[in-house]
Order: C-alpha cells, then structure tokens, then sequence
C-alpha cells in the first residue's frame, strides 16, 4: 500500500513566510485525511495539489489557534466549491460549539453535513476504521486536553495464492471465507490449512503524530515501533525550561522519546518562530537519534523509508 505524509505547515503558535502552522495531509493508499489545520491549510492545500474535496475525515489534535483557525475556511471554502458529502471531524470537546457558533453569526449554512466527533479519552482509543486503515488516538501532555493521532494501515483480508484457487476449486464463498482466514474443507472431509491457501501478510505500517505535548513516556507503549514517529520539538534543549512550562518538547527530548519507543525513523515537527533555521534542532536530535528528519512545508515523506 501506498502510505505518505504530506507537510502543510510544521510552525507552531505564528506563521512564518516560509513556514506555515501545524497540518499534515496522511495519504493511505489514496484515502487521505487532514491532521490539525492551522490557518493557512487551505492555501497549503492546493500549494501541494491536493484535492480539497477529497479531505473528508479530519484530525484535529487540540483547540490551540495554531491548529484551528484554519478550519473554518477551509470548511467554508468546500461548501463554495458545491460539497455535498460528509465530513467527519474529531477533536477534543469544545470544537462542535466553536465552529457553529462561528457559522452562526457569520451566517454561514455549508450544503453538507459536519459530523463533529469530540473525544474525551484518558486512555487510548480506537476512534475510526474503514477498509484501509485504523485511527487511534491517545492522551498526551498540554496546557489544554490535546491527543496524538496512530495512524495504522487496515489488512482486513488475506491475499490468496492463485494455483490455490485451481487446485482445491475454490468457490467465490469459498475464496472470501479463505480471505477472511477461515480453513478450507474439501468435498471428502479433507481440511486445508488457510496458511496453505494464501500468502503472508507484509508487516503493517504505523505513523504516530504527536503534536503537542511536554516529554512524557505514557506515549511509549502506544508509538513504540512505528515505522515514522512525528514529534514536536519546539524549542532547542536551551529552552527546556520554557518547554516544561509551556508544556512543550525540545528536540531533544523528542529523541530521546523516539529512541525509547524503538521507532524506525522520527520526523520533528512544530518549530517555534523564533527559529529561522531548524538545523540546530535537527542536529541536536540526531545526536540522540540519527535517523531524524525535519519536516519542511510541502514535503511529501513516505511512512516506510524505501
């Protein structure tokens, strides 16, 4: 399956002219979904060539502006473009009176449905699933209630070998059974293990985005070995003290985490403004971690390294 991230922003509180507040578009074999949405995500939409229309599933971390202000335009903008489908958007409670509030007085009315699904979880929880993947999200360490995002490819059916289907004469019942994991039974009683009939599963890929919180090791056991672990690292290690208080991660720290968590690669995200230059950050990390990259605005990544 085909699994990227694409940047929209990586900027935490301000926007920079190069550097825009948080969003990510996660692309799960074609089936895309936005993550944060922070005021310049429209923009950065069609910057990147996606498809606004196809952004109808919509993650949203926590209720800083930096995050949010960008969603009522965006929403705005597809009820201009003619939507007619759902969209489904999951955040921590507050966001469903926020935006009809604003709605409201702006008279706005989209010719779409909004289901807004507000997650009130102090332990992890499967929030969405269809045929291609599985959303988790889970508490993590901010000034407000805020949750990270495991994004996780679905492989809901087995692939069946070909010369299995002629072999056993395998019916269109039979093969979804197979598919699904069942044994095969032939016409004289002989059972055929499932493991004969089709071909292993490939590991399945896993992307966590973490965005914001302090360090906290309550994360680990949710993340641990994911193939690409965002993580925000805001300041430098020279600011942890304003990182604690904030309730914020240096990119040390985001290390450290990625280390203890196993992870195959750390992509660092939510840079503050007071940075023009990301690299000390960077390095700092990979001094911890190697296999560190710094998210850039409009970057596209794919979760699995190749």
């Amino acid at each position: 399956m085909d699994f990227f991230v694409t940047i929209l922003g990586s900027g935490a509180a301000t926007p920079k002219r190069d550097r825009q507040c948080s969003s990510q578009v996660v692309n799960i074999n074609g089936f895309k979904m936005l993550v944060d949405c922070g005021e310049a995500a429209q923009h950065q939409v069609r910057a990147t060539h996606q498809r606004m229309q196809s952004l109808g599933t919509i993650f949203i971390s926590h209720l800083h502006g930096d995050h949010i202000f960008g969603l009522p335009g965006l929403l705005s903008s597809m009820h201009l473009c003619g939507r007619t489908e759902p969209v489904t958007v999951f955040s921590p409670r507050g966001l469903r009176e926020a935006m009809q509030t604003l709605f409201r007085i702006s008279n706005t009315v989209p010719q779409y449905e909004i289901n807004y699904v507000e997650i009130d979880a102090s332990e992890p929880v499967e929030v969405f699933r269809n045929a291609r993947c599985v959303v988790t999200a889970f508490p993590l360490d901010h000034s407000v209630p805020c949750y990270g995002y495991l994004f996780e490819e679905n492989q809901p059916f087995f692939n069946i070998r070909k010369e299995a289907i002629e072999r056993y004469a395998l019916s269109p019942a039979d093969i979804q059974l197979v598919k699904e994991g069942a044994d095969f039974r032939a016409p004289d009683g002989t059972v055929v293990p499932n493991g004969e009939l089709t071909l292993p599963k490939r590991p399945v890929h896993r992307y966590a985005y973490c965005c914001d919180t302090a360090y906290t090791e309550s994360i680990l056991p949710v993340v641990e070995g994911v193939d690409l672990l965002c993580m925000e690292s805001t300041f430098a290690n020279d600011f942890a003290s304003v990182a604690a208080e904030k309730r914020h991660c240096t990119a040390l720290q985001a290390a450290q985490l990625a280390r203890k968590a196993h992870v195959g690669r750390l992509l660092l995200t939510h840079f503050s403004a007071r940075y023009s230059d990301v690299v000390p950050l960077l390095e700092e990390a990979q001094s911890v971690f190697p296999d560190t990259i710094a998210a850039a605005d409009g970057m596209t990544l794919a979760v699995k390294a190749l």
